[in-house]
């Protein structure tokens, strides 16, 4: 890759980078006054051998596609910065928020920040010995190595009062929730790896259903919402209670799927049967063809849909789960998706309030970030900005919180 522009100011610019199954998405944007600026949006096709399931499959194939999204995005911004967040995700991924509650000894003094240094230790011990189980329980394997993908607090509640920085407080019952995301090692290192291949320093590794679940400019305590991102290869989901990330999940069920059975029925390619589909979507295919892809993707959709029941059930064991539904990625473009989610039948067995209401997140949508060039449109667009959102934190001024929690991330013990 050539040079674009000159290095000054290299520290207010970044790349988020989506590595999806079917596409790599790269943004490169300039951080002003913490609102990121996009300046070039760039895409490259995945081969179907390159990943499974949100998991990379071939290193090396992976990076010459970031690369050419990478170069797409830096022509148009004529910049090339040497940073990148990365989102991950795919079925291994384990995200959940775990909550500790203390009764401070001296609740007259003001709370200190190895105080909340002590709590955020001791739920991320938790935090992994829960993850380390629940893989070994899915894949059978007793000893899978992990690594810890990102953390963040997501609520401080001190004698019953939401804050939003507890430092100086006073208090005696203080209760901090930390959201943590785990990772086995083996796809948290090819992704490394690929971010090597490319010369870049990596600012941060995302979880993607974080980042799509605190995109939206929402600092109401009583925010609550159930965000679904349907990728090329995954279904990503993020529950957020009371203005916080509750828990993430995600399961292997994605675009692609729906593809390969268009492919089956119409007896095309998968390249072929990919347009089609999106054609379809768009309501632009003709009317026989269409019968046969919206018959195609019936089945497909329901068995969609009992995963989704399935993951649901599990954030709805101990409290309601959030009515307001908001969809994202390439995957909900599908009529059939909104089709059966507006369908009061699915969800009356899970605990909802009430039925769920169904909206879509589109890139404007996302808090904090810009689009200079005017071309982010569509809702698949959505995962790569909010990267840029989280990374927004990173690049600015770290502030107390930040920094306890990058103490965190180097205590936790593999």
């Amino acid at each position: 890759m050539g040079l674009f522009g000159g290095r000054k100011k290299q520290n207010n610019w970044a790349i988020s980078l989506d590595i999806g199954t079917e596409f790599v998405k790269a943004l490169v944007f300039e951080v002003i006054e913490g609102e990121g600026h996009i300046r070039g949006v760039g895409r490259a096709r995945q081969r179907l051998s390159d990943m499974q399931g949100g998991g990379i499959t071939d290193i090396h194939g992976v990076a010459q596609n970031c690369e050419k999204a990478i170069e797409q995005a830096a022509t148009q911004a004529q910049f090339l910065p040497d940073k990148a967040i990365v989102g991950i995700a795919g079925e291994l991924v384990k995200g959940a928020t775990t909550t500790v509650k203390v009764t401070r000894q001296k609740p007259q003094t003001q709370i200190q920040v190895s105080e909340l240094q002590d709590i955020v230790n001791q739920v991320q011990a938790q935090a992994f010995t829960q993850a380390r189980k629940e893989l070994a329980e899915e894949t059978g394997l007793e000893e899978i190595d992990i690594q810890l993908v990102n953390a963040a607090i997501v609520s401080v509640v001190i004698d019953g009062y939401k804050v939003s920085n507890p430092m100086s407080y006073q208090g005696k019952e203080l209760s901090v929730g930390v959201y943590n995301a785990f990772a086995p090692i083996v796809q948290f290192g090819a992704l490394e790896t690929v971010v090597r291949e490319l010369n870049l320093e990596l600012l941060a590794i995302a979880a993607e259903p974080y980042a799509v679940a605190r995109c939206l400019n929402e600092e109401s305590t009583d925010f609550a919402a159930t965000f679904i991102d349907i990728g090329g290869g995954t279904t990503d989901i993020a529950v957020v209670r009371n203005g916080g990330v509750d828990g993430t999940k995600m399961f292997a069920i994605g675009g692609r799927a729906f593809t390969k059975r268009v492919a089956a029925v119409l007896g095309e390619t998968f390249q072929a049967a990919e347009e089609a589909k999106i054609a379809y979507s768009s309501g632009k295919l003709d009317k026989e063809k269409a019968e046969l892809v919206r018959h195609a993707l019936k089945n497909d959709t329901q068995v969609w849909l009992s995963a989704l029941q399935i993951s649901l059930e599990d954030f709805g064991e101990g409290d309601l789960l959030p009515s307001k539904i908001l969809l994202c990625g390439g995957g909900s473009n599908l009529p059939e998706i909104k089709e059966v989610l507006s369908d009061r039948e699915w969800s009356k067995d899970l605990p909802f309030a009430r039925a769920p209401e169904v909206q879509f997140i589109k890139p404007n949508d996302v808090a904090n970030m810009v689009d200079e060039t005017k071309t982010l449109q569509d809702i698949s667009q959505v995962t790569p900005m909010a990267l840029g959102n989280v990374a927004l934190d990173l690049i600015g001024q770290t502030s107390m919180l930040e920094t306890l929690m990058k103490k965190a991330l180097s205590g936790v013990k593999q």
